[in-house]
């Protein structure tokens, strides 16, 4: 009689955005199927894994620091991800067993298997992997990646450089892994891309199939067939284009979330021009009056960057104006960092360090008097919750003006007796700047 042969084990540190986590759960998904075991625990881990990010210079410093802390603690170390310049990764990290660039899933796969072979074939019908795969969020919800690569050439981004031009997935490809989510239990469907709004643009719109029905791979059809399947849907990454205008209804009707995650970035037509941003010239305030007046429930969020080489306080001002006018729900702002391989870098005018972080520290005031307003007016109204988390104090969870990790959350302070991934009608009590808290209706 044989020893069975012990299961090689791996340990995944993913970095980033989304689009990196998603990428992440695919290559464990294929591990688990080739036969590993995932592990939490980099003393447990025949390899680990460190999907890296590369957007920006903070984010470029953070990989490199845990594919150290990944060598020190454990020693055999395959890097993957956006910060992908080999060279420069081992000039850092010189022992690192491999380096590939984003969604190389199977050059990943390939050098866990060469560095941590796997003995024991994996059998399919002794072990089971769930049919959503691996997830690294909770059973709750899910992000759903309708694409890869971005058609524009944004001056401060490099993201088309690192992951090509936007290669949309088939639309049944999508809706199948959607139902398979919701058949797992996932009660929200988070839409990422590069450019959710481009989905389809590349294959001509290209009719595919669900449910042995025709259905063409574009945003308006895609966001319909979602609304079908029972549970929160969510849009991030849209870029305004008039088509945008489309699903505006869908949003009223509650077929999808009211929500909507656009990154304006400037409110300046000639800032916005020097950022090369796609439908910079659209009238933005008339288009977000106009989808209030259609969804009064419409929850927006954006991102902006202060600062960028050019900018004036002329300029700065326009976008504080435009602010205040769109009243948008939810804010984030960055302050312009010079990325490697970026156009704007060789932009004339760079803003120095000290009135970069002042106009942030204005937007911010004036982002958070946004915010703490619109929150009061929630008070005293019921609402619908998913719960997050819960233990001895009692409940977490996001309302639909809420995404995960970068939204807001909903208190019910003493509430224990409900579960991660519950559904809650509640009455908001109270907030703050940025949260909410509730009771149980009824």
């Amino acid at each position: 009689m044989t020893d069975t042969p012990p299961t090689r084990k791996v340990g995944m540190v993913s970095l980033g955005c989304p689009k990196a986590l998603v990428d992440s759960e695919r290559i464990l998904t294929q591990l688990r199927l080739d036969g590993y075991e995932i592990v939490p625990s980099y003393d447990d881990a025949d390899v680990v894994v460190v999907n890296t990010c590369g957007f920006i210079d903070s984010a470029k410093q953070e990989s490199l620091d845990a594919i150290g802390e990944a060598l020190k603690e454990n020693g055999k170390v395959i890097v993957t991800g956006c910060l992908g310049d080999d060279a420069k990764i081992r000039a850092t990290h010189p022992d690192v067993l491999a380096v590939s660039g984003p969604a190389a899933y199977e050059q990943v796969v390939g050098s866990v298997h060469e560095w941590a072979p796997v003995e024991k074939a994996h059998d399919p019908f002794v072990d089971l992997l769930p049919p959503q795969g691996v997830k690294l969020t909770p059973r709750h919800y899910a992000y759903l990646k309708i694409s890869e690569g971005c058609n524009h050439r944004c001056s401060f981004c490099i993201i088309p450089s690192m992951r090509g031009d936007l290669v949309s997935r088939p639309i049944g490809d999508v809706m199948e892994e959607a139902q398979r989510l919701v058949n797992a239990g996932v009660r929200e469907l988070l839409v990422i891309s590069q450019d959710t709004s481009a989905y389809g643009v590349d294959i001509k719109y290209r009719t595919g199939f669900w449910n042995g029905q025709p259905i063409k791979s574009r945003m308006l059809e895609l966001c319909e067939a979602l609304g079908e399947l029972g549970v929160w849907v969510r849009l991030h990454y849209v870029y305004p284009y008039p088509h945008v205008d489309n699903v505006i209804p869908l949003m009223a009707e509650g077929k999808i979330l009211p929500y909507l995650d656009i990154p304006f970035q400037h409110a300046s037509p000639r800032v916005l021009k020097l950022m090369k941003r796609p439908a910079h010239q659209e009238k933005t305030l008339e288009r977000i009056k106009a989808w209030r007046e259609q969804c009064p429930d419409l929850v927006i969020r954006s991102t902006f960057i202060v600062g960028f080489p050019g900018e004036t306080e002329e300029d700065f001002q326009m976008l504080l104006d435009w602010l205040r006018e769109a009243q948008l729900d939810r804010v984030g702002c960055f302050e312009y960092s010079p990325v490697e391989g970026a156009t704007a870098n060789d932009l004339p005018d760079p803003v120095p360090d000290d009135i970069k972080k002042d106009r942030w520290e204005r937007f911010m005031a004036v982002a958070q008097e946004i915010s703490a307003d619109r929150l009061q007016q929630r008070i005293g109204g019921q609402e619908e919750i998913l719960i997050d988390h819960v233990d001895e104090e009692g409940a977490i969870g996001r309302s639909i003006a809420d995404a995960p990790e970068i939204d807001g959350k909903v208190y019910l302070d003493g509430v224990t007796g409900v579960q991660p991934g519950d559904a809650l009608l509640v009455n908001i009590i109270g907030a703050d700047d940025y949260d909410l808290w509730a009771e149980p209706a009824g």
